[in-house]
Formats: C-alpha cells, sequence, structure tokens
C-alpha cells in the first residue's frame, strides 16, 4: 500500500497543476472536488471544502480549510536549486532556506496555502 496524505484545497486545477510541478502524477479518479496524484512514493488525495467525505464539516460544524503547519517532506538534491527553480515558476515561499542537524529545508506553499517541506539530508 502507498501512503497516502489529503489536502484541503481551493482550487483543484492549480493544485494538481502545482504538485506536477513536483513530480506527482493525475492518477483519478477525478470528481468534482477531488484528485488523486502519486508520486515520490506517496498517494496525495486532494478535496475542496464541501466535497466527498474528507470535505464534510466536523461534528462542531467547523468546516475543513487549507493551511496550517503539518506537511509532507519532498527530499530533493539542492533545496536551493529548487526554491530557485519553483520560486521563478510563482510559487509561494513560505520560509527560504533553513540549516539544521539533520539537513536543509525549506517550506513552499501550494496554490491553496498548504505547506510542501524541500528537504535535503546533510
Amino acid at each position: 500500500m502507498i501512503p497516502g496524505f489529503r489536502y484541503i484545497v481551493d482550487d483543484i486545477p492549480a493544485a494538481v497543476a502545482f504538485y506536477r510541478e513536483l513530480g506527482f502524477e493525475d492518477v483519478g479518479p477525478r470528481a468534482g472536488g477531488f484528485a488523486m496524484l502519486e508520486g515520490r512514493g506517496l498517494r496525495l488525495m486532494l478535496n475542496s471544502p464541501g466535497a466527498g467525505g474528507a470535505g464534510h464539516a466536523a461534528d462542531d460544524g467547523s468546516m475543513p480549510t487549507p493551511g496550517g503547519w503539518g506537511r509532507i517532506q519532498l527530499e530533493v538534491s539542492d533545496v536551493d536549486e529548487e526554491l530557485r527553480r519553483l520560486s521563478d515558476a510563482g510559487v509561494r515561499v513560505r520560509t527560504s532556506r533553513i540549516d539544521g542537524r539533520g539537513g536543509a529545508q525549506a517550506v513552499i506553499e501550494d496554490p491553496a496555502g498548504n505547506p510542501v517541506e524541500l528537504f535535503a539530508p546533510a
């Protein structure tokens, strides 16, 4: 089984285009408010608020929304190179390169504001 991750997004076509730029393939099914992609050993499911089971309100009535700091981490060979390439393509950068104990990282955002970490191990 491929590990899966779900993001809530505002615009399915924009999110699909963004994740294709990061090496994901649109594998379907594609339905109103939903898309499924695969890449880097991960299945990524995208839902619009209100669409499908994942887009429904919580018991307290709150609706799912994009954003937050929980994120997927994609390993890259060069954080600076990826940041430059993606920034040139118009991707929003949440944090520029940060060097930590394990390596370098930067956080970018998909079109809905969901974070994606780019990570290059030390």
